[in-house]
């Protein structure tokens, strides 16, 4: 198997995520770091045995880059990722993919027209957990699904939004408490219950001073199965709980907490479900960003990264392409509609 080398463009907190992940594959290394901050750039380089620039146009010149990781403010994704596609560089995109539908369209086709790959980072699809839960799904273990929710009540202090000049902005962040901290909770959700037919929501800026997005929002939702569910996002939540989603059906109910199963209830039990209660219920994540961004595993990212790399071995698409990426972000976009013009969004 070949050895892939990567490039990060954008040495900010989760670039460390990504660059632990990368040096734990076996089949890959990190060659190079950009970012305009030099500080960053260089001591990311440093820590991996990588080379820093200034300019991520350099960096993709390079012929031991095959794949190129975006880890930038969410509304600067576009033009870096048809950069590296057009170098004929593989593209794994921290979410969300960018911000608004004109936008991730435009890095959809831009990867398929170079023909290169397109990843977008949904660690929490890669959970034992949340696998356990899609394959019951699948199997038609919960009858048919009645109740899809997802609970995200999170808290950021005023100094989180306060530093680097573009948390909470529409032009960088693109949103608030859905579209960059709910929104791993929001792609599981549509990943487990299925499309999204229509939402109405209200949104709304309670606790933080000088931001322009949501810090707390509710929505309800219909599926397109006829499920019905409904979206809790927050940034305002003292002191910050667990991501939670909920799964029920007319033959039995999933709750997921972070990587924990707290509930597996099955009308038709099976050998294995006592195994996956006692396994599940003992463990505890940690607090999942709770309350600190930086309180997360790389786990899931390296998971990430080993089927990108297998999707380029084997000729498929990564488990989280584009066309996955975006279906988070249309649902986001359809809240703030609906908030904003007070009625129901067909997506």
């Amino acid at each position: 198997m070949k050895n892939y080398g990567f490039g990060i463009i954008g040495c900010g907190m989760i670039a460390n995520f990504h660059a632990k992940a990368i040096s734990e594959l076996e089949n890959a290394r990190l060659v190079a770091a950009s970012s305009r901050n030099q500080t960053n750039a260089e001591k990311l380089a440093k820590e991996y045995s990588a080379q820093w620039y200034a300019d991520y146009r350099e960096m993709l010149k390079r012929d031991d880059i095959d794949i190129v990781n975006i880890c930038t403010p969410s509304g600067t994704h576009l033009e870096l990722a048809c950069r590296a596609a057009n170098a004929g560089k593989h593209v794994i995109i921290e979410k969300p993919i960018e911000i608004t539908l004109e936008r991730v369209d435009s890095i959809i086709d831009a990867c398929h027209i170079h023909k290169v790959k397109l990843g977008v980072v949904f660690q929490s699809r890669f959970t034992e957990a949340s696998l356990l839960a899609k394959e019951a799904i699948n199997k038609g273990r919960l009858g048919r699904l009645t109740l899809a929710d997802a609970y995200v009540k999170w808290f950021r202090s005023q100094a989180y939004y306060d530093t680097g000049g573009w948390k909470g902005t529409w032009k960088l962040d693109g949103g608030g408490a859905l579209m960059n901290q709910s929104i791993h909770a929001i792609d599981l959700l549509q990943w487990f219950a299925g499309p999204v037919k229509n939402v109405c929501a209200m949104t709304d800026r309670l606790v933080h001073k000088n931001i322009e997005v949501e810090d707390t929002a509710v929505a309800v939702l219909r599926f397109k199965n006829g499920a019905l569910g409904c979206i809790e996002g927050a940034t305002s939540v003292y002191p910050g709980f667990l991501k939670r989603l909920e799964l029920s059906g007319e033959r039995g109910s999933i709750i997921i907490e972070e990587e924990d199963i707290l509930s597996w209830q099955f009308a038709d039990e099976r050998d294995e479900d006592k195994k996956i209660r006692e396994t599940f219920m003992s463990k505890r994540s940690g607090t999942g960003g709770a309350s600190d961004p930086k309180a997360i595993s790389y786990t899931g990212h390296k998971r990430q990264f080993e089927d990108f790399i297998e999707s380029i071995e084997q000729g498929r698409e990564p488990l989280v392409n584009g066309i996955e990426g975006r279906k988070s972000v249309e649902i986001i976009l359809a809240i703030y509609k609906s908030s904003k013009e007070g009625r129901y969004i067909n997506l």
